[in-house]
């Protein structure tokens, strides 16, 4: 779930005749495991070889360019669809184009990262690859700092492992923001106090917006004192006209769940249990 280095697939070119033929000298020099090393790939992955999808019989670099292209505003309704990553079969060598199960044409690593239940290569180990057994899909950040909650139903950072709200199947549903698919997204995702989760950006977009409450369950998703007492100050700034002074309402408090009866207020009320404003009007 994090974030994907782009770099330059194509090698550096040299004015100078003599230093290409000094530079293709020296790649024809190494072994030839390590030949085209972080040369090859998308936006997405890093590595030498391409896949042969197994719904369309069609090539491409990395599942993520399939489905970005098979399911594109440009393709009929009818015909979008994503790749069965785990039933990739056939990879095509980069380097020397032969199409195989295995690179045994030329001998070229595909990739420094391989796993055979995902189908995935990927040539940059610095972000840390590890198959998850429980999501059934390979992480990125390293194993050691990741945990599978089985009910949530994916991994979260070592640092929730003792305090994030379980919500079954948590990580099984869209964005509530975007609407992309949150299980296999590459964008980060994080959780809220309620459980719930969202992207990260989505979120930050929303505090951009003073939207402070979670979209599904309209709990607060941060620590909103210093602004209930705020509110506090400019209720106690704001006398109500003297038709309203005696009117009592009934609210439902989003952030604990309690009913209370409370005088009624143009700028909000209040919830008498945990002193939150963050409250709906249910009778007059």
């Amino acid at each position: 779930m994090g974030e994907v280095a782009v770099m330059h697939s194509e090698p550096l070119q040299f004015e100078c005749n003599d230093m290409k033929l000094i530079k293709e000298k020296d790649v024809y020099n190494l072994p030839l495991p390590e030949r085209g090393y972080m040369e090859y790939g998308c936006q997405h992955y890093r590595r030498r070889c391409r896949i042969r999808a197994p719904c369309c019989n069609e090539i491409f670099d990395c599942r993520h360019c399939h489905n970005e292209a098979k399911n594109s505003i440009n393709i009929d309704q009818k015909h979008r669809h994503d790749i069965p990553r785990h039933q990739v079969k056939q990879v095509i060598c980069s380097l020397c184009g032969t199409e195989q199960e295995n690179c045994t044409n030329c001998g070229v690593c595909m990739g420094k990262y391989f796993c055979e239940t995902c189908k995935l290569f990927d040539d940059d180990v610095s972000k840390q690859q590890y198959h998850c057994s429980g999501c059934g899909i390979c992480r990125t950040g390293g194993c050691e700092n990741f945990f599978h909650c089985y009910k949530c139903g994916c991994c979260y950072s070592t640092l929730l492992k003792n305090s994030h709200p379980c919500v079954e199947g948590a990580m099984h549903h869209d964005c509530p923001v975007c609407f992309e698919y949150l299980f296999e997204s590459v964008t980060d995702v994080t959780v809220l106090l309620c459980g719930h989760t969202i992207h990260k950006s989505c979120l930050n977009e929303m505090r951009e917006h003073f939207q402070y409450a979670c979209p599904l369950c309209s709990k607060s998703v941060c620590d909103m004192s210093k602004v209930w007492e705020k509110i506090d100050l400019e209720i106690a700034a704001t006398p109500m006209p003297e038709p309203y002074l005696n009117k009592m309402v009934w609210i439902l408090c989003n952030d604990c769940g309690e009913n209370s009866h409370v005088q009624f207020h143009l700028v909000a009320q209040k919830c008498l249990n945990c002193k939150s404003y963050n409250t709906r009007q249910t009778r007059g």
